[in-house]
């Protein structure tokens, strides 16, 4: 197996096991633990060591990870990577139950800016984050997944529709209701008694007469993550917006040689606008920093000295609609990763930050590709400008190249993630990473 075709199987792996932002910084702190790495706890004291490594979670769905370095941050900065953990989604609202024409339905909320079309006639399951009473009286969560197609929401036949191939529009309150099971006339089932006999069935003694008090739950495709193509030189699959990034920014940080200090962010609730406690709003990132490096004067040294490759992936070049991109900052799928740059700031990227992750790309033998926005349309934005604003780090948007973005199935090359990797484990062992400020004028 080829370098490229193993770490695409692990990237798999981790897109298929990951189907919300829970279960995905789980997977996540397995590879840490796995690779030695030290869970520190929010509400204690630190008692860190030149050369250790650490990670820190917040709130189940955001992480940060980092290696300090034998030469402190103070001295040599930061190199850090930031991605996000969630992607578009239907989420299961808090009474959900219904019924209609004699079929069990639940009730859901379009979270982010979903693509809705897709969703149909999809075989769907369901997972997330289940808070319980236990039968001592004290509250635990844990995650669940029923990894099996329990829900469809069926398209409407285009005999009763034809205008549906020119102007369907879809209303999320009435339309997108999944179907879970027919009734034949039985009790309309409890969502909460279903997910405490799931719960109990993992075989924790302390969960057994468990009551279900709440969940976090999203609707996800069931049909796992595959190469695909001709030649096998894309990838199809669920949520590469963003886990594609955390999965690339986990493989370089644990291939740090731990020489200079590196960390690794990934939010939530960045495609909801990042304003949350676990979000890159929240105070999250910064209060690692000011811990770790004893105060937030120290931290506002180490910052100056310090990068952030904001990883969100691009929208590529799509064959059938070119006319959508600007000519000439189109970026192509197996091209490279992509330096997305906005005169507006909704990327943070400037001329510095853009140099550096070029040199960094020419160090990894890497091709690199630019992104800009047609002129005449919006542009959408990322953590990046949101942790450059709050945290004062110098900051670059960079991403793979996608097709489909915030569509139930994405679709990129097969060669651009692990270019994407090498170009950061470049970034976590370089020397340098600021520019000295030279003449002006």
């Amino acid at each position: 197996m080829t370098e490229i075709a193993k770490f695409n199987a692990g990237l798999l792996e981790f897109l298929h096991r990951s189907p919300t932002p829970f279960h995905a910084v789980a997977n996540m702190v397995d590879q840490l633990d796995a690779a030695g790495f030290v869970p520190l706890d929010e509400g204690e004291s630190w008692a860190l060591q030149p050369g250790g490594r650490y990670y820190v979670v917040h709130n189940g769905s955001s992480l940060v990870a980092m290696v300090l370095g034998r030469s402190g941050p103070e001295q040599s900065g930061w190199r850090m990577v930031g991605a996000h953990t969630d992607s578009p989604c239907l989420k299961v609202k808090p009474r959900p139950e219904g019924e209609s024409q004699g079929c069990w339905q639940l009730g859901v909320e379009v979270y982010g800016g979903a693509l809705l079309n897709p969703w149909f006639d999809r075989d769907l399951s369901l997972a997330g984050r289940v808070t319980l009473r236990l039968e001592d009286g004290g509250l635990a969560s844990t995650l669940v997944d029923f990894r099996r197609p329990l829900a469809v929401i069926p398209s409407l036949a285009i005999h009763l529709d034809r205008d549906a191939n020119s102007q369907r529009s879809i209303n999320a309150q009435q339309h997108l209701p999944p179907v879970l099971s027919s009734l034949d006339g039985g009790p309309l089932p409890e969502l909460r008694a279903l997910l405490a006999r799931q719960v109990q069935e993992s075989g924790e003694p302390s969960w057994q007469g468990a009551e279900v008090l709440d969940y976090e739950l999203s609707f996800y495709d069931s049909q796992p993550p595959a190469l695909v193509g001709w030649k096998e030189d894309f990838i199809a699959s669920a949520r590469l917006d963003n886990l594609l990034s955390c999965h690339a920014g986990l493989q370089a940080l644990l291939a740090a040689d731990g020489e200079h200090s590196a960390l690794l962010v990934c939010n939530d609730h960045e495609e909801v606008g990042s304003q949350s406690s676990a979000g890159a709003q929240g105070p999250v990132l910064r209060n690692v920093l000011d811990r770790v490096a004893g105060g937030s004067a120290e931290a506002a040294r180490a910052i100056s000295r310090s990068l952030m490759v904001s990883c969100d992936n691009a929208h590529a070049v799509h064959p059938n609609y070119a006319d959508r991109h600007d000519p000439r900052h189109g970026p192509l799928l197996n091209g490279g990763p992509v330096i997305k740059i906005n005169a507006n700031q909704r990327y943070a990227t400037n001329s510095e930050t853009s140099a550096w992750f070029r040199e960094f790309c020419r160090q990894a033998e890497v091709p690199v590709q630019a992104f800009v926005v047609r002129s005449d349309l919006a542009c959408g934005s990322t953590i990046g400008p949101i942790t450059a604003g709050a945290v004062g780090v110098p900051t670059v948007d960079v991403g793979v190249p996608q097709l489909a973005m915030h569509s139930i199935r994405e679709l990129c090359g097969a060669s651009d993630p692990h270019r994407l990797y090498r170009a950061l484990v470049a970034l976590n062992n370089a020397p340098r990473v600021c520019i000295e400020g030279g003449e002006q004028g």
